[in-house]
């Protein structure tokens, strides 16, 4: 990062006013989101950078479908190389299944037909299922393939296996040895595996903010990075034109049309997305890339808004010249970004009632969540939540109104490969809140490989408590989510 993209003398010197940099972090936070970094980099350099609590630039942070976008890359690799061509039909790849055993369909669909998201199938693999190429084949298909946009995960997953076959590596060790160590790129960046062995090339990478940036930045130049053209020009042309309609509105950012697994959107800007957050956004024409990371999921509307504000507050107050220095607004800016830290639930730390509650188990009413009974301790800002469930005796550590660091009491979610347990319970951050004096709310935060969010809400009355479990996140925390209610017991 540091060799291609040096720290600008301040955000008003690449003409972006340090304002609505403070302007979008705090429509951010009014609204909820749950942030974990944000880069703007304009005409190489990089005109702010900051990381949310304890999200630091080192961090590996799963990416979920801008790995997409990588896999385009790889892709445009074998085709600069002349080892595939887009035509080509997918299944020649895969002489495991003969053409002649092939639905007509799924014989048709070719390498520009799954980049462009119009493979003949929605998406085929399941989290329950171990053989996600076979999938692909056997599953009938429900439209001829080229024809409409269909947003197909597994479409990505089968292009990066053909990668995968043909250069005999893991995509992104291909795509460092290929382009990327060109501009910096972590060597520890990988990606999570199927559970047929190759990469999850739909979700599963990991990279530090700095990464995804160094890559955006390699489409926005079109290749030619530092003097090198590390892509080729006509590929990336192509992959973020406009290839396919995305129907039916332009309420949605992305219904601005498709390219090769990259997103189009207004004024001829284009985007790598990613589940909760992890977006890359270029304007070619403005010279100017907006990354940022976090799990907003249970925000039903956290990519409009966040494609929309760096749109209105910054690339509609964008300069092509520098703009004045204005110190005090630029050091504001520079002592939030310093203070920046993920949301805490809202409320107060401490309710009369705790005292009362303190140590007090209750025994629940059978519920979908197969939780039977609960406690809740205290000493001092810190709080344990004792329960057991279908595995047995569980607990979860939190502060109060503030975020303390632990593992979920959950041991067997994925950990490096779909479905193989990891053995330990993922990283988590967890705070409680009292929102009212007899409601206690726990926000969690998984921040480990895989991401995700719990809300726990338990509300007291008399000797009894009702709680209510909600989470957000895509391979786990499934079995957390439900009602329930129960009684003190007494001693």
């Amino acid at each position: 990062m540091e060799k291609f993209f040096p720290k600008a003398t301040s955000p008003e010197g690449v003409g972006i006013p340090s304002d609505r940099i403070q302007k979008i972090i705090e429509i951010f936070d009014d609204n909820g989101l749950t942030m974990h970094s944000m880069l703007l980099l304009r005409h190489g350099e990089v005109a702010a950078e900051g990381y949310w609590a304890p999200y630091t630039k080192s961090s590996m942070h799963r990416m979920y479908s801008t790995t997409k976008s990588f896999v385009s890359g790889a892709i445009g690799l074998l085709c600069d190389e002349g080892k595939i061509c887009l035509d080509d039909p997918v299944h020649i790849y895969f002489p495991e299944y003969p053409a002649e055993t092939l639905h007509p369909y799924t014989r048709e669909a070719t390498i520009r037909d799954l980049l462009r998201m119009a493979s003949p199938h929605i998406t085929t693999y399941s989290f329950q299922r171990k053989d996600w190429v076979h999938s692909f084949f056997e599953a009938v298909p429900e439209r001829p393939p080229g024809t409409i946009f269909r947003y197909d995960t597994s479409a990505t997953y089968i292009l990066n296996v053909i990668v995968e076959r043909l250069t005999k590596k893991p995509f992104i060790e291909y795509m460092k040895d290929k382009m990327l160590r060109e501009v910096g790129f972590s060597e520890n960046a990988w990606c999570v595996k199927a559970p047929d062995g190759y990469s999850w090339g739909g979700s599963g990478l990991l990279c530090t903010t700095r990464d995804l940036a160094r890559y955006a930045y390699i489409f926005l130049k079109e290749g030619n990075v530092g003097g090198k053209q590390l892509l080729s020009a006509s590929y990336i042309r192509e992959a973020t034109a406009n290839q396919i309609s995305t129907y039916p509105s332009r309420k949605q950012p992305g219904t601005y049309g498709y390219g090769y697994q990259i997103w189009r959107y207004r004024d001829n800007a284009f985007a790598f997305r990613g589940l909760g957050g992890q977006l890359a956004i270029c304007y070619p024409k403005e010279d100017f890339l907006f990354v940022c990371t976090g799990y907003s999921q249970d925000i039903p509307y956290y990519a409009k808004l966040i494609f929309d504000t760096v749109h209105v507050e910054i690339v509609g107050n964008l300069s092509d010249t520098p703009l004045s220095e204005n110190a005090p607004v630029r050091e504001k800016l520079e002592e939030t970004i310093a203070n920046l830290s993920m949301l805490l639930p809202e409320g107060e730390a401490e309710s009369p009632l705790q005292r009362e509650i303190n140590g007090a188990e209750y025994v629940l009413e059978k519920n979908d969540m197969g939780i039977r009974n609960l406690c809740l301790t205290w000493e001092g800002n810190q709080g344990i939540f004792r329960y057991t469930n279908e595995t047995g005796e569980k607990e979860i550590h939190f502060g109060m109104c503030r975020y303390k660091e632990g593992l979920f009491p959950e041991t067997y979610y994925s950990g490096d490969t779909v479905n193989t347990p990891l053995g330990r319970g993922y990283k988590m951050l967890a705070a409680g809140a009292w929102t009212d004096e007899r409601t206690l709310t726990l926000r969690i935060h998984l921040v480990d490989n895989h991401l995700g969010n719990l809300t726990v809400a338990f509300g007291f009355y008399g000797d009894k408590v009702g709680v209510v479990m909600d989470p957000c996140a895509e391979n786990c925390l499934k079995e957390y989510d439900g009602r329930a209610g129960g009684t003190r017991r007494r001693v």
